[in-house]
């Protein structure tokens, strides 16, 4: 088997750990503004007026030639803005492009970065060069020249990691990264797996041995050079992040570097080469503009199905993270005359809340405004005041483990990925608590099964690690094929057939679709729900989350019954949620529905169990457990 991402992982750096005390950036409720000479104070102004905690603002120091060239006007702004920022008791970030850079009028200006350094930019294996103009995207102004650079260009990037640290030493809070990206998502350039310029054919030829031009077939995940090349292009912009993060950090170390990513768990991610799995090792925090679901991936045009599919990535992302902030980027409406905007934001709002991510509310797809600015500061009034219950760590409290596997991802995604959130979705609606692990998380890992979901690629150490935890007790349950290699007995049980794949595509059909005889099979291979230390009974299309945070036991809710896309945003309520703990958790629940204040449940005694009725849930909650002594 050719090697693949896990193998060359990296380790996490400040990854949070139990105990340790959050930075910022799990904090945030972020507001964007463009940012000029001199408008500092308004924009930390407004922020403040607005409940907005982590302050974007729009200055895009190597994204545009002329500052690229020259940064000293806008280097100044950023002084200014951090200062206005700490002034005020806020944080502020700021923008820079990744990998693109566009000319302002080029076509009337004798310099531009392809007029200058045209062996800079991005290729097709056909040749082309990575260039574009006004109207082949929405952020390109007629006149304009946007090209995308290789980050192997060496001459280019010695230049940019110069501004890093320039924008390090103006005591900014951090650096967000736009899309540092290969070009392959423009139209015409979706299957080129580029680039293919000079640079980066050399620095695979260097790693390798291999010519990418002539020695790989294209596209065929059979093909173990063209396997080689998808790890290189991920790995090189990995590698790039990380550059970014320490020559900000030599300057200023306290500085958080953020990038902006579009892919999530889906095939987009090997194709542009930004694998957010991959990337939080080496970054402070993502945002993620995890655009889910047709219709411009608006949250007014989610289905019931396409809510749950969005919590699957999402968890995903806080696994990867492994403490980390996750902030989400995300658009609620865009004009749709069969629901308002305000309704639509609260639903995205709390999608984000139950899994501990950080909200940032934006204005159709721009980064900045607000589509209800009164909405906006209702909710992020409320986030702040339970922030310490919403962001603190999560702990596991006794879960079944998921297995996300990178490589299967990259090289399989077609048969593992359906699978994997099948089963994701499948525990969700049976209300079980489960635990996301990775290659990063599994050695660390104590729960008493771990499932494999269509698993197609580990490697030996992977491999190992697996059979050390059956050595020890642990329970693996294993569908599709056994790349594992470990007979069934006691510790392991083997589903040929794929009880994810086949429940996801009877959630297609019907949201409310019935568990099948094969998944409740699989279930029954599960740890008993009897024997798990939290039960929760609640209806099929409420997501409820259990997690230790400070010592007790919290819960998170968020209801997805009743909606309909295009025309109702209003969960339907619901009703008597049952929730069981060992008595010991606590017999007080302190419950705050979303938008609301706290008000107290208490429990019922049964053996050495509690148990808490929800009379209503309306939209979501959040709720923890006390002792009344």
């Amino acid at each position: 088997m050719a090697g693949s991402p896990v193998a060359r992982a990296p380790q996490s750096q400040s990854a949070a750990k139990p105990g340790a005390t959050l930075d910022w950036t799990h904090f945030v409720r972020i507001g964007a503004y463009g940012l000029g000479r001199h408008s500092a104070s308004e924009i930390v102004k407004d922020a403040e007026a607005s409940g907005v905690y982590g302050i974007e603002v729009d200055n895009d120091i190597p994204g545009r030639y002329e500052s690229f060239v020259d940064p000293g006007e806008k280097l100044a702004a950023i002084h200014e803005v951090a200062d206005a920022a700490h002034h005020a008791g806020n944080k502020a970030f700021v923008y820079i492009a990744g990998t693109e850079c566009i000319t302002a009028n080029a076509a009337k200006s004798a310099h531009s970065m392809a007029k200058d350094h045209p062996d800079w930019i991005q290729r097709k294996i056909t040749g082309e060069s990575a260039i574009f103009g006004g109207g082949e995207a929405f952020w390109i102004r007629e006149g304009d020249e946007d090209v995308w650079v290789t980050p192997l260009a060496p001459e280019w990037r010695k230049v940019y990691m110069q501004r890093v640290r320039q924008i390090a030493a103006t005591g900014i809070d951090g650096i967000y990264v736009d899309i540092p990206y290969w070009m392959t998502h423009f139209t015409g350039w979706e299957d080129t797996w580029a680039s293919f310029d000079d640079y980066t054919v050399a620095a695979f030829r260097a790693q390798t041995g291999l010519d990418a031009k002539h020695d790989l077939k294209l596209g065929d995940f059979h093909d173990p050079n063209f396997r080689r090349w998808v790890e290189f292009r991920i790995s090189t912009l990995t590698d790039f992040m990380r550059d970014i993060r320490e020559n900000a950090r030599s300057v200023n170390p306290d500085i958080k570097v953020i990038p902006e990513i579009y892919p999530g768990i889906e095939e987009e991610s090997v194709r542009v080469g930004a694998d957010v799995y991959q990337m939080y090792a080496v970054v402070d925090a993502i945002a993620h503009e995890y655009e889910f679901g047709d219709g411009e991936h608006m949250a007014s045009n989610r289905t019931q199905l396409e809510w749950l599919e969005y919590q699957v990535g999402m968890l995903s992302f806080r696994a990867f993270g492994e403490g980390k902030a996750t902030w989400m980027l995300n658009y609620s409406w865009d004009g749709d005359k069969g629901v308002g905007p305000v309704e639509e934001m609260k639903n995205l709002a709390m999608s984000h809340i139950v899994v501990g991510a950080n909200f940032w509310d934006a204005k159709g797809h721009e980064m900045a405004n607000s589509n209800d600015p009164a909405t906006r500061k209702l909710i992020f009034s409320w986030i702040a005041k339970y922030s310490d219950q919403i962001y603190g760590l999560r702990e596991p409290i006794d879960p079944v483990g998921v297995y996300f596997s990178p490589a299967s991802r990259d090289f399989d995604v077609r048969d593992f990925l359906p699978s994997y959130r099948g089963v994701i979705l499948l525990l969700a609606r049976e209300h079980r608590e489960f635990q996301i692990v990775t290659p990063r998380t599994l050695a660390a890992f104590r729960g008493k099964a771990l499932i494999l979901p269509n698993v197609t690629e580990l490697d030996a150490t992977e491999k190992s690690t697996l059979h050390n935890y059956a050595a020890a007790g642990g329970h693996l349950v294993v569908t599709g094929p056994d790349t594992l290699g470990a007979a069934a007995g006691e510790n392991v049980a083997r589903f040929p057939a794929d009880p994810g794949r086949e429940f996801l595509a009877a959630l297609e059909k019907d949201a409310h679709a019935a568990r099948s005889e094969n998944a409740a099979a699989f279930l029954h291979a599960l740890p008993s729900v009897e024997s798990a230390q939290v039960q929760i009974e609640a209806p099929p299309l409420v997501v409820a989350y259990a997690a230790s945070l400070h010592g007790r036991y919290h819960f998170y809710f968020d209801n997805f019954e009743g909606l309909v896309p295009h025309s109702i945003a209003i969960p339907a309520p619901q009703s008597n949620l049952r929730i069981t703990v060992p008595a010991a958790a606590g017999d007080v629940m302190h419950f705050v529905s979303f938008l609301g204040d706290e008000s107290e449940i208490h429990a019922t005694h049964s053996g050495a169990s509690n148990v808490f009725v929800i009379p209503r849930l309306g939209r979501g909650a959040v709720a923890w457990l006390a002792s009344s002594r």
